[in-house]
């Protein structure tokens, strides 16, 4: 099993910035892909970002690139979203996800990870 455990989340405007992290503990593989969803109220799980193993490859949601930037440390086995230039449409809880042995692309799916963070909110004012 994986554990993750999300930080960072909080209260900020618009415009502003705040760095999510995540720490991974328990069974580890030699491959494994991390990802950041969020959800809304009344709305769907939706993908944010994802990074590779390596880090060597990473993967955004249109709505998203070029304000946030998704990296890893293995050796503390962590990995952070950061958030600029927040908007309020960027409220939500954020999870952590993680993924074992899969091979291909970086999922950008629900069913592409197999555990999952308690979330962090994240509340953008205007």
């Amino acid at each position: 099993q994986v554990q993750l455990v999300e930080s960072g989340g909080g209260l900020v405007q618009a415009g502003g910035s705040l760095r999510l992290s995540c720490a991974a503990s328990g069974r580890t593989s030699s491959s494994r892909d991390m990802g950041w969803f969020r959800q809304a109220p009344g709305k769907e799980r939706d993908f944010v970002a994802g990074i590779s193993w390596s880090g060597g490859s990473t993967s955004y949601a249109d709505s998203v690139k070029g304000r946030f930037t998704i990296s890893r440390v293995n050796t503390k086995n962590t990995v952070y979203l950061q958030m600029n230039s927040l908007k309020p449409e960027d409220t939500a809880i954020y999870y952590c996800a993680a993924n074992i042995g899969r091979s291909g692309p970086i999922p950008q799916n629900r069913a592409g990870y197999d555990y999952w963070g308690q979330g962090t909110q994240v509340t953008v004012s205007s």
